[in-house]
């Protein structure tokens, strides 16, 4: 079992910067893949960014690219997730998701084991 907390979240203004992070009990963590969702109000959860299991490779959500970076610390049992540039549209509570899959990056909700409870960001203009 693993349980994921994030911390971060926050109101920040548009090309305004945010790191979040989502810590990880247990001693396992380098055996799940990891990924950041968001969810909007209204809207169905989506896939932001994952990695694998070294961090050695990741993927983007298009929305995100280039802007948002995904990174993990395995002795820390940590991921994180870098956000440049943001604008409004980023407004969402984001989780944090791990998952025991063989394939990492997999971008439904459903591929995931454990979640997190989410953190709020909020981009005014």
């Amino acid at each position: 079992q693993v349980q994921l907390v994030e911390s971060g979240g926050g109101l920040v203004q548009a090309v305004d910067s945010l790191r979040l992070s989502c810590a990880a009990s247990g001693r396992i963590f380098s055996s799940y893949v990891m990924a950041w969702f968001r969810q909007a109000p209204g809207m169905e959860r989506e896939f932001a960014a994952g990695i694998s299991w070294s961090g050695s490779n990741a993927n983007y959500a298009e929305s995100v690219k280039g802007r948002f970076t995904i990174s993990r610390d395995n002795a820390k049992n940590t991921q994180y997730l870098q956000m440049n540039s943001l604008t409004p549209e980023d407004t969402a509570v984001y989780y944090c998701a791990a998952g025991r899959s063989s394939r990492w990056g997999q971008k439904t909700p459903n591929e995931y084991d454990y979640w997190g409870q989410g953190t709020q960001v909020t981009v005014s203009s």
